[in-house]
């Protein structure tokens, strides 16, 4: 049986390459890696040579006779400039003509000489002679044409990114000694003046302030030109969600005395917007949700906004104002109000809280796909609540500080970038408060690209609190559980935690969580995953006991909203439990 079917798959194979047999193949031999490559993309047979699955043998003679000369070009950018070539012809008894090259690479060239110099006004800047110092290719090294017209393009970007929009080569050339396999280069780059900034004018959006709009903008009126910098600030009015059009012209031919004048054409979008979104999520049930905001209140630019979340599990409604700062554009004052009702099994809270907030920008020169805000603020937050077997009242005015900074390759669906927040905040009976304590808070997130369209992504979060009085007087909005969509997968919301006498959940002083898990893209937005979540919250440290979850998961990106499904078992637990959680989301 074995063999009758051994022999059936070998009769299967054999018809299906006897089908796929093409009429040329061309075997390259003595050569690998990039320059195969390349000599193979040079051997590619002419449009003519094989007609309806036959050979035309004088077009075959004709490629035959060009191929060394052929194979030759293709091996100069590599630094072999005195290859061997012979090739020849064969029909096999399939009739398959086979055109044989055999290259002898030869004495690979190297550099012996590097000469690379500046001149012009710009002969002083220091990054510039930063890049003729380290100037990629050095004595010794061997030829690559591609590496040194990369190096070219390099050096040009960053006479352009000075403002020295002329650049030019007066000298750039590449002597070759065959006979000796040596090369010789030499460049000299001629700056030209440098450009920068000249008047800045503003077209199409009168009910904006021109201090307000300024504030997008990453250059002004005598700074060095710079077109990153004009891209900056194109993405800032973007950002904004203000503007449906932004145009940022800056014509050269204009300039006066190196001096260019810029043009911003902008189309507002409607200030004032009604949205209304849902969505369900594992930890809150179904959302509804509705927002309303006016971004361009009393014409000034500044930002009223009110929003209404509804839920099973949680209820909210909070209004705010923001200031924006006209010194840049992520700086900004902003001023809530919020009253909110969570009922969970773990407990039930209501609250009504204040919150001022001082934000500043403090990554100083601008740089896309990075971020780094501090804010300080103050929140004043009264809270009832009944948690395990106990009603009581909480009135707290929390000063705190904030940091925090994201990195991202792309805005939309990044690749590769990571985010942190660390948060301190406290209390003392002094500033009107019942009760006494000092919390840290921080969360982190990184995500990496890995080969075959899989990426890592890990997530970690921590919390402290010092604390004078009983852990009693402590209102749950401050303090820690674990479990649920964004903790550890395979428990319920905020389920865990230590517990009362009774065995309900009743939070902990301190929080320890942590995640990892590996993505797969499959298409534009679909993507499978597996993940592994660990942590819990707790009181003592010789005490900590951090829960295991696990599992697979399927995610949905699209312009229209999102889904989130995983399902999800702890693990190393005596009798696991199996959960799933899902999130899709609509609107907002």
């Amino acid at each position: 049986m074995l063999r009758v079917l051994f022999g059936f798959i070998f009769c299967i194979l054999t018809v299906s390459s006897l089908m796929a047999a093409e009429p040329l193949q061309i075997v390259i031999e003595g050569l690998e890696g990039d320059v195969l490559e390349n000599v193979e993309t040079a051997l590619v047979p002419p449009t003519g040579l094989v007609r309806e699955d036959k050979v035309e043998v004088p077009w075959l003679e004709r490629f035959e006779r060009e191929a060394p000369e052929r194979v030759r070009q293709a091996m100069e950018p590599f630094g072999y400039y005195s290859p061997q070539v012979e090739t020849s012809v064969e029909v096999t008894e399939e009739g398959t003509y086979v055109m044989k090259v055999n290259v002898d690479p030869g004495q690979r060239v190297h550099i012996a000489e590097v000469h690379v110099k500046i001149q012009g006004p710009g002969i002083n800047e220091p990054a510039l002679n930063a890049f003729v110092t380290g100037f990629p290719l050095k004595v010794g090294d061997p030829l690559l044409h591609t590496k040194y017209e990369e190096a070219k393009g390099a050096f040009l970007g960053r006479c352009v990114d000075l403002g020295y929009l002329d650049a030019a080569f007066s000298v750039h050339e590449i002597r070759v000694s065959k006979a000796k396999a040596r090369a010789s280069l030499a460049l000299v780059l001629d700056t030209g003046s440098q450009f920068r900034f000249g008047e800045i004018t503003f077209g199409g959006a009168p009910e904006y302030p021109e201090s307000f709009l300024r504030r997008h903008l990453e250059f002004q009126s005598g700074g060095i030109f710079s077109y990153k910098k004009m891209n900056l600030s194109s993405i800032n009015f973007a950002r904004s969600d203000r503007f449906a059009e932004v145009y940022i012209n800056a014509d050269k031919a204009l300039a006066r005395d190196f001096f260019v004048p810029v043009k911003i054409t902008l189309k507002p979008s409607d200030p004032k917007r009604f949205r209304v979104g849902g969505g369900y999520q594992t930890d809150y049930g179904p959302i509804f949700s509705s927002k309303y905001q006016d971004v361009n209140f009393l014409y000034r630019g500044h930002e009223v906004n009110a929003e209404l979340n509804v839920s099973p599990r949680l209820q909210g409604l909070g209004v705010g104002y923001t200031w924006p700062a006209t010194t840049d554009f992520l700086s900004k004052t902003s001023l809530s109000l919020k009253g909110q009702h969570e009922n969970i099994p773990s407990y039930d809270s209501r609250t009504i809280s204040s919150l001022i907030e001082y934000t500043r920008n403090l990554l100083g020169a601008p740089v896309f796909g990075r971020e780094r805000l501090g804010s300080g603020y103050l929140q004043l937050q009264g809270e009832s609540y009944t948690i395990g077997e106990e009603d009581s009242r909480s009135w707290l005015v929390m000063p705190g500080v904030r940091f925090s900074e994201r990195h991202y390759d792309d805005l939309v669906r990044p690749r590769r970038a990571f985010n942190y927040s660390l948060d301190l905040r406290g209390t003392h009976r002094a500033l009107g408060s019942d009760t006494e304590f000092l919390q840290f808070t921080g969360y982190g997130k990184m995500l990496f690209p890995l080969p075959y369209r899989f990426s890592l992504s890990m997530r970690g979060q921590f919390g402290t609190t010092l604390q004078g009085d009983s852990f009693e007087s402590l209102p749950p909005s401050v303090r820690f559980f674990a479990g649920g969509d964004n903790s550890v997968r395979g428990y319920d919301y905020k389920s865990l935690g230590p517990r009362d006498d009774q065995g309900n959940v009743v939070g902990g002083k301190h929080l320890l969580v942590g995640s990892v898990e590996i993505e797969k893209a499959i298409g534009k937005v679909f993507g499978l995953a597996a993940f592994y979540d660990v942590g819990n919250a707790f009181d003592n440290v010789n005490e900590m006991n951090l829960q295991q979850g696990a599992g697979i998961g399927i995610r949905l990106y699209a312009p229209f909203g999102y889904l989130r499904f995983d399902f999800a078992r702890q693990l190393n637990v005596r009798d696991p439990d199996y959960r799933i959680h899902f999130a899709v989301g609509i609107g907002l």
